[in-house]
């Protein structure tokens, strides 16, 4: 079983290992919001729906009024609860209709890096960046390894790299990815100040 270490919280760190669409949901809900709260959120769902794993048909077929409710539930699973709501059952109505309601045929069906980039790209809510970053966790933390995923990932692919959640393994590399994160901000504000 693969350790991880995203949520910063052993119990849905675990949850997320066994649940792919977990995963999908975690990346997804990675956007406003302290990374460990948005990989903690696949967790903090199923607890709340009682079940062991999520189950793409039930949050696809959940009615969107409750499981906004689900979402706003204090605390909040994300800072926009409804927002989110919202794009996690578009998420799952397409695991269901693209992939028969399994997340794991996302990577699984994928003939090689360039097939799963698109794949994922093609997913409610992905856009390019987050896809690459996806493929970039499957990669280095799930051993999900098609022919040219590093290639796919772009430089968040790069072996040894702090860019990313793909790169969190524990405390430390988070606290690195933290900071390229704040260097990023900060050269892009410096740069927009220069136009």
């Amino acid at each position: 079983m693969v350790t991880l270490h995203l949520a910063q919280n052993p119990d849905a760190d675990a949850f997320l290992a066994e649940d792919p669409l977990g995963v999908l949901t975690g990346m997804l809900l990675d956007q406003q919001v302290p990374m460990e709260k948005a990989f903690s959120g696949p967790y903090v769902l199923a607890t709340r729906l009682g079940v062991k794993r999520l189950d793409a048909e039930q949050i696809a077929g959940y009615d969107p009024d409750e499981f906004v409710a689900l979402f706003s539930e204090v605390p909040a699973i994300h800072r926009f609860p409804k927002a989110m709501a919202e794009r996690t059952q578009k998420l799952a109505r397409a695991v269901v209709d693209e992939y028969g309601g399994d997340a794991s045929t996302v990577w699984t069906g994928a003939k090689d890096g360039a097939d799963l980039f698109k794949r994922v790209s093609a997913l409610p809510g992905y856009g390019k960046q987050k896809a690459q970053i996806l493929v970039a966790l499957l990669g280095k933390q799930f051993g999900v390894t098609p022919k040219g995923w590093r290639e796919a990932a772009g430089d968040y692919g790069t072996k040894g790299s702090t860019r990313s959640v793909a790169d969190v393994v524990d405390a430390a590399s988070l606290v690195k990815v933290r900071t390229f994160k704040k260097e990023m901000k900060a050269a892009a504000k410096a740069a927009k100040g220069e136009e």
